[in-house]
């Protein structure tokens, strides 16, 4: 058995501490979390669990392997930091830290004392990404010309990072993942709105460029009246359309498009075909992502596989949200991205 404990009762920590008691693996002996009402409702899910306040408890328990922190993005480092310097294997929900050069000290430690390191990059984990992988390496929607991605709501806002930091790290992640490669520029503009006076975007208009000529467009939006969260990617031969916020049909395949026509009229003129085929709704396995993840995490643990969502593409996705943020402070002005090989 996996012995396990985590730190953060928030928001999103309940949903990773349940998949994770669940997983038949492990033993979840230890929750930690500042606020008195937290540690007394998982105290009622969790009786097996030591319940404290005091991080330090979960540090200096060497019969603990592995520890999840989901905590805001500026305790990171240094809860991530102490976890690994205690020997102990760390889950760490994205963004992975709050500046590159946090991430990749995190990396250093892990690597230096032969631990396991993973980024709680959600999508990697969706059923329906997965999909979308397999349509774009089989080769089934030809060469992806652009991706359009709105990933807005209102709310919810957050107090110590912008909109880029909470909602982009989905995106850069999944468009790594499904290309197997990373972006070379990036640009954005953002505006704040409701927290001004901190000077926290709440919203953004980011732009990836990809090799091979392929570009991403990213809305993101804190303060927006509906919840979309839809991905159209657009090939040579097909358009996929990936709404994330749907119930069922989560994806749909059109074999639309249009095609250059090799003739050419005394004029100089082209013409074009216009494609008006069939649309696919194919069908998508049924399985909780976060119970996927944590499974994926207590295998790496364990030795039985590597990490999907490592510390090297946590790093990566950092160095884009940095560069993305000194684009909406310039201006829009594009930046030039070069990664840290780890």
């Amino acid at each position: 058995m996996l012995r396990m404990a985590a730190v953060g009762c928030g928001y999103w920590g309940p949903n990773l501490i349940r998949n994770f008691n669940n997983h038949p693996d492990v033993d979840l002996v230890a929750i930690c979390d500042l606020k008195e009402d937290r540690r007394r409702h998982m105290a009622k899910l969790y009786p097996q669990a030591k319940v404290t306040a005091d991080f330090a408890d979960i540090v200096a328990d060497d019969s603990i392997q592995a520890v999840v922190v989901a905590t805001p993005v500026s305790t990171h480092f240094p809860l991530g930091k102490a976890v690994l310097e205690s020997g102990k294997h760390l889950f760490i929900e994205k963004p992975m830290a709050a500046s590159a050069e946090e991430c990749r000290q995190l990396v250093d430690i892990a690597v230096s004392r032969r631990l396991q390191i993973m980024v709680g990059h959600i999508f990697l984990f969706v059923p329906a990404v997965r999909k979308i992988k397999d349509l774009i390496q089989s080769g089934d929607l030809g060469e992806i010309y652009y991706v359009n991605i709105q990933r807005v709501n209102l709310g919810i806002f957050q107090s110590d990072a912008n909109v880029v930091w909470d909602l982009v790290p989905h995106d850069v992640a999944m468009l790594n993942y499904l290309f197997e490669s990373t972006p070379t520029r990036v640009s954005a503009t953002g505006k704040c709105f409701v927290q001004r006076d901190k000077g926290l975007e709440d919203v953004a208009f980011v732009t990836l460029e990809y090799p091979g000529s392929q570009v991403a467009h990213l809305h993101v939006s804190w303060l927006d009246p509906n919840k979309i969260r839809e991905s159209t990617f657009v090939g040579s031969k097909k358009m996929v359309v990936y709404d994330d916020v749907a119930m069922t049909d989560k994806i749909r395949i059109y074999d639309k498009g249009v095609d250059v026509m090799p003739h050419y009229d005394g004029f100089g003129e082209f013409h074009l075909a216009y494609r008006h085929g069939d649309i696919l709704i194919p069908k998508i396995a049924q399985l909780e992502p976060l119970k996927v993840e944590a499974g994926h995490f207590v295998d790496c643990v364990l030795g039985r596989a590597q990490p999907l969502s490592n510390g090297a593409l946590g790093l990566q996705v950092v160095e884009v949200l940095e560069k993305a943020c000194v684009s909406i402070k310039d201006g829009g002005s594009p930046q030039e991205l070069t990664f840290t090989t780890v």
